[in-house]
């Protein structure tokens, strides 16, 4: 048993709590991560409503790290390796893993401190604690299982493993592998936060001739033509009348991608009114509430015009191969990492970086647990 702190989310509404927990060691399959990064992502901020997942809990579901233990039979990592976390496990044996839908493992429901109070390896106050998706990568340490570690190069900065290890893989994959992006396409990504950006850089990689990015705050339009959108747009009419006149024949956008941070019944609304005929409309952003009837849409109009809306967990992406993939890319100086993290928070300022992601400051604030100096020397 050791100590470690974590930011917990003890009550619906309330602030995000700076607690120490009791952690047990690794058992057969699992991994003592030390967690050195953790992404501020707006599905952790949904905990705090209570609309996504057990209260409490403890936060954090997009984080890199160093392994520093092993449970029996741990084959995939080894003690001083460099981890990104999946938020999602692949086990690799289930029907979605062996059909290639990794991101639908059927582990998801059952991996530690997620489903089974009996695989919760946090405790507060002698009472076990849940981890939101069994990571919980807002405590320096923590027990996770091996099918939701993946190894990457170990001269890859944490940070940018950090974000690239959930936002970056949603935002990239809802364009590629959701969407489809193809080569000469026009494409309108609704939200430029850190999913949107991603989406972005995606479409861009796939070759689309047109990147529109829908966004009310001029700060983050800025952010998004960095990453490659070629048209900036404030309203939702105005991205309209501009792909009506970019793409006529379609009368619309080829794909659209709603990557907002509260995706309500009238964002996804909006989005569907400026999609093209035989155009595919892909929902990467969450409601705050996971019940939300959020899709109300014109059936006939989509028959007519051969219409395809579609929901994507992950960017439909394996984590195992896509994460290795967006590295190798990053250290070809074809997608950008670095540039995401805008600004990094101690443990104890993780109210404020959730307060500057919601207004808009940032792009994706980053919590580091230990200075960088301090992860050199204990690696």
């Amino acid at each position: 048993m050791m100590k470690t702190q974590a930011a917990a989310m003890l009550e619906a509404g309330n602030d995000w709590e700076i607690v120490e927990l009791d952690l047990q060691e690794p058992r057969a399959g699992e991994v003592l991560v030390e967690f050195t990064h953790a992404g501020l992502c707006f599905s952790d901020e949904h905990l705090r409503h209570g609309g996504l997942g057990d209260i409490p809990v403890i936060g954090g579901h997009e984080g890199a790290g160093i392994v520093r233990g092993l449970g029996d039979g741990v084959t995939s990592v080894q003690l001083g390796d460099h981890v990104a976390a999946s938020f999602i496990p692949t086990c690799g044996k289930c029907y979605w893993c062996s059909s290639g839908r990794a991101n639908l493992c059927a582990e998801a429901a059952n991996s530690p401190g997620q489903a089974d109070p009996d695989s919760f390896r946090f405790s507060l106050d002698g009472e076990a604690i849940p981890a939101n998706c069994g990571l919980g990568t807002f405590a320096r340490y923590a027990v996770v299982s091996e099918n939701s570690l993946i190894r990457v190069d170990p001269e890859i900065p944490l940070a940018a493993v950090a974000v690239a290890s959930c936002g970056v893989l949603t935002g990239w994959g809802a364009a590629v592998h959701a969407a489809k992006v193809q080569p000469g396409s026009v494409v309108l990504v609704l939200g430029a936060g850190g999913v949107g950006v991603n989406a972005i850089q995606g479409a861009k990689l796939a070759g689309a001739r047109e990147i529109v990015i829908v966004d009310t705050n001029p700060t983050k339009l800025e952010f998004a033509e960095q990453f490659g959108a070629t048209r900036l747009f404030t309203s939702m009419d105005d991205a309209k009348a501009f792909l009506l006149e970019a793409n006529p024949e379609v009368a619309g956008a080829d794909y659209v991608i709603v990557a907002t941070g509260n995706t309500t019944a009238g964002i996804v609304g909006a989005a569907y009114d400026v999609l093209g005929t035989r155009g595919t409309l892909v929902l990467a952003g969450m409601s705050q509430d996971v019940n939300d009837k959020n899709v109300q849409l014109p059936g006939t109009q989509m028959i007519f015009r051969e219409q395809t809306v579609k929901g994507t967990i992950y960017g439909s992406c394996n984590p195992r191969r896509d994460v290795p993939m967006i590295m190798d890319l990053y250290q070809r100086g074809l997608i950008k990492l670095d540039e995401l993290v805008s600004q990094t928070y101690t443990l104890e300022d993780i109210e404020q970086g959730f307060s500057d992601l919601k207004s808009g400051v940032n792009l994706r604030g980053v919590v580091e647990h230990a200075p960088i100096e301090a992860q050199r020397a204990e690696s």
